[in-house]
């Protein structure tokens, strides 16, 4: 599968990357959501990605970013929207809550999910080994 194939999914892919348990903290986990959306959208990839569009909505209106009773309502719809979940496997992926919460999200709603390298833009329907 490559991110020619996420293209003509049509509408937008759900751009799931750790947050809160990111190894180098809250903005290097912004910059990297928001460097792999830009990635995925210079490649003809249409992206929501929450991190990089409430990231700073909770610096800004100071509303805690660690607050899931928050931040995943105010994302569902976007979730319900959107065509495919893409996660990015970077560092922490595994172990973030979002990200399970997001899973879950997809898979009972049918829609496909896929899994992304954000060193090689490589693109699986399963889990790639040895990443994250």
């Amino acid at each position: 599968m490559t991110l020619n194939d996420l293209k003509k999914l049509g509408g937008f892919a759900y751009c799931a990357t750790p947050y809160s348990k990111h190894p180098r903290g809250l903005r290097v986990a912004h910059f990297e959501a928001c460097a792999v959306a830009g990635e995925l959208i210079k490649n003809g990839v249409c992206v929501y990605s929450p991190i990089a569009h409430t990231h700073p909505i909770a610096e800004y209106a100071e509303i805690d970013p660690h607050d899931h009773s928050i931040w995943l309502p105010a994302d569902k719809p976007m979730m319900d929207a959107a065509a495919a979940l893409v996660v990015v496997q970077m560092d922490s992926w595994r172990v973030s809550y979002g990200i399970a919460e997001e899973i879950k999200h997809f898979r009972a709603a049918g829609k496909p999910i896929f899994y992304l390298d954000p060193e090689t833009l490589e693109v699986s329907e399963s889990e790639l080994e040895g990443v994250g």
